[in-house]
């Protein structure tokens, strides 16, 4: 009985140690429903989430996360500093336009979670949105030697016009291939 409860603890601190926790969306997304089960890949995928009319964006890899970073801040003449890049690389997922991106990442925790994000802007003045995708899908390239997998997680009560938006900025980008996540649920008869 005792050598069943060191395996039974074994397994469970190595369940525990080895599992990857749900990021917390920043607005609540009710995903819509499908009857097809495909799992979502696990490393070197790039998520947009929609919800409220905004888009957030978050990417897997702290090294793919500081480079799309360092190239944003040339893009847009802004200087982040080593520990703005350590904040940036630990925050899974962001929704803010990149000029109020330095006091996000000077937020605590708790700050980030009560604020409201503004979303990134998608129209065709500051399309940053687009450059995101376009400098994480460059760093994951350079840093990995492969394609960065996109995919779009929308509310199922969200506006067609902010989909098609996120559509036409992958399609601008040459990206015709991506995932709509959506939850399983049973199949009609």
């Amino acid at each position: 009985m005792t050598a069943m409860c060191d395996v039974a603890f074994l397994l469970l601190t190595f369940f525990i140690l080895t599992s990857k926790f749900k990021v917390e969306d920043p607005v609540p997304v009710d995903t819509p429903g499908s009857s097809i089960q495909q799992p979502i890949p696990d490393d070197n995928l790039a998520v947009i989430t929609v919800g409220s009319n905004k888009a957030f964006f978050s990417v897997d890899g702290s090294d793919v996360r500081i480079a799309a970073l360092q190239e944003m801040g040339k893009l847009y003449n802004i200087q982040f500093t080593p520990d703005e890049e350590r904040k940036f690389a630990a925050t899974a997922i962001f929704g803010v336009p990149i000029s109020q991106l330095k006091q996000f990442l000077n937020m605590d925790a708790e700050q980030k979670k009560s604020v409201q994000q503004s979303g990134i802007p998608r129209d065709s003045v500051s399309n940053e949105l687009f450059n995101w995708i376009r400098e994480s899908r460059k760093a994951a390239a350079a840093l990995h030697q492969k394609q960065l997998r996109i995919s779009i997680k929308g509310d199922s009560k969200e506006e067609y016009p902010v989909i098609k938006d996120i559509i036409a900025i992958l399609q601008k980008q040459e990206v015709n291939k991506f995932s709509l996540i959506t939850s399983l649920r049973g199949a009609s008869k």
